[in-house]
């Protein structure tokens, strides 16, 4: 079999508006995530380096599950960012949901550009699960390889519902942004955490554990199967906001002062299993129950409110977040020893759980892509994200997958970004803003 380009083709979903990527021109990565966007200009000089960035957290609900829900509240924040970061507006947005759909198609080796796009859009009607007529798409072809059938073209190709890309575009125009081109996010995490070393043979399956989990499985730079497998740390602070009845950003803070690798005085293991979530609910009745504080006695643990605070509604919680200024969003993101106390069951179950669904919906995933015509193992996990920071949470993940975990973020120009930044969470805003993975 013919060995395919070592290269992660950037698919421009073309839209009427005809955008795609100009030659030569250098654009800034823009992604956005539930509770989080971030912008990154690159430099690409043998390897893909950050060069500057800016990021802010977004309103609770403006993005939810990859999916833009408050136009207004995304256009406002990214106004700021732009604002206050001086990026070029130029921007490669990326795109991240269970609405976008990945396909590699085998075809006759047609040469001719017209007749290759003929053929995967014929294709398109028994490979794409949504109605044509309301999808976006674009393919890009990877070369010719030898098959028992013969020599067959080999093409990705990338579907996206309309509705959804037309939504997300508006909230980028509206911030006075100009798309000139969009991308999978999973193509722009691997093209920024590919590292060409001779020890990093086999599959790979790149992580990004942050607002939401995105999963790519890359052969080399050739992105083999894609999907987002579940609501990362954004759902897991929804949980806990609801159950503490705080706000959203007080929950991410609890969930990122958390350390794994210690256990509260009661609460679950460290290392999520299913032996473990079998043992919890056997043993339920005979758990010995938390001890509680001295200064709330006879408080369930991890009820009780700071002292001085009246109890809030969820959605009473959520109305104060809405009503934050930018200044007050990020002190709360960036500073979470400052507003989180030790760690208690509560926030330990959430991380847990979450752990142990993220790795049920990767394991099911490497079930599928095993089974697929051309699938096969995985080597090795490549987790990047917020979720990086948590110390104890790639170890508990790699015990509950099975599989090593090795933790990976970009590297940096020069040292030129600022101390606030965080380098776990710039993975796919730093591969859209390149093109080519490093050779």
């Amino acid at each position: 079999m013919q060995l395919l380009p070592s290269r992660i083709p950037t698919l421009q979903i073309k839209l009427p508006l005809k955008l795609g990527r100009r030659s030569g021109e250098s654009l800034v990565g823009l992604d956005i995530q539930p509770g989080f966007v971030a912008a990154v200009q690159a430099r690409v000089n043998g390897s893909i380096l950050a060069e500057r960035a800016a990021a802010l957290p977004l309103p609770a609900d403006s993005v939810r599950d990859g999916e833009v829900v408050d136009e207004e509240a995304l256009s406002a924040t990214l106004r700021e960012l732009f604002r206050r970061s001086g990026l070029s507006k130029r921007v490669r947005v990326g795109v991240a949901n269970q609405r976008t759909v990945l396909r590699t198609l085998e075809l006759p080796p047609v040469t001719d550009q017209k007749e290759l796009a003929a053929a995967v859009s014929f294709q398109a009607q028994d490979q794409v699960p949504m109605p044509l007529d309301n999808a976006v798409m674009d393919f890009q072809p990877l070369g010719v390889v030898e098959t028992p059938s013969g020599p067959r073209q080999r093409v990705v190709l990338v579907a996206a519902q309309r509705d959804m890309i037309e939504r997300l575009l508006a909230a980028v125009r509206r911030a006075g942004l100009n798309a000139a081109a969009l991308d999978l996010s999973a193509f722009a995490l691997i093209r920024s955490l590919y590292r060409p070393e001779a020890e990093q043979t086999g599959r790979i399956l790149y992580l990004n554990v942050d607002g939401l989990t995105n999963l790519a499985i890359a052969e080399g730079t050739v992105c083999r199967f894609t999907r987002v497998v579940g609501s990362g740390l954004e759902g897991m602070a929804s949980q806990l906001a609801e159950r503490r009845s705080i706000a959203l950003t007080e929950a991410r803070a609890l969930l990122a002062a958390v350390d794994l690798r210690t256990a509260p005085a009661a609460g679950p293991s460290a290392v999520p299993s299913e032996q473990a979530a079998a043992q919890d609910g056997a043993q339920g009745e005979q758990a010995s129950p938390a001890p509680e504080s001295p200064a709330h006695e006879g408080e369930p643990p991890g009820q009780h409110e700071d002292a001085g605070r009246q109890p809030q509604s969820v959605e009473e919680a959520e109305a104060s977040e809405r009503a934050m200024s930018y200044e007050e969003l990020t002190d709360l993101a960036g500073a979470p020893e400052a507003h989180a106390p030790q760690a208690d069951a509560d926030v330990w179950a959430v991380l847990e759980n979450g752990i142990r669904d993220i790795s049920g919906e990767v394991r099911n995933s490497l079930d599928f892509h095993r089974s697929q015509d051309g699938g096969g193992e995985v080597s090795q996990v490549v987790m990047s994200g917020a979720a990086q920071a948590i110390p104890g949470f790639a170890e508990a993940l790699q015990a509950s997958l099975g599989v090593e975990v090795r933790c990976r973020e970009v590297g940096v120009f020069e040292h030129s970004l600022p101390e606030t930044i965080s380098l776990h969470r710039l993975a796919i805003a730093t591969g859209l803003a390149a093109v080519e993975a490093p050779q």
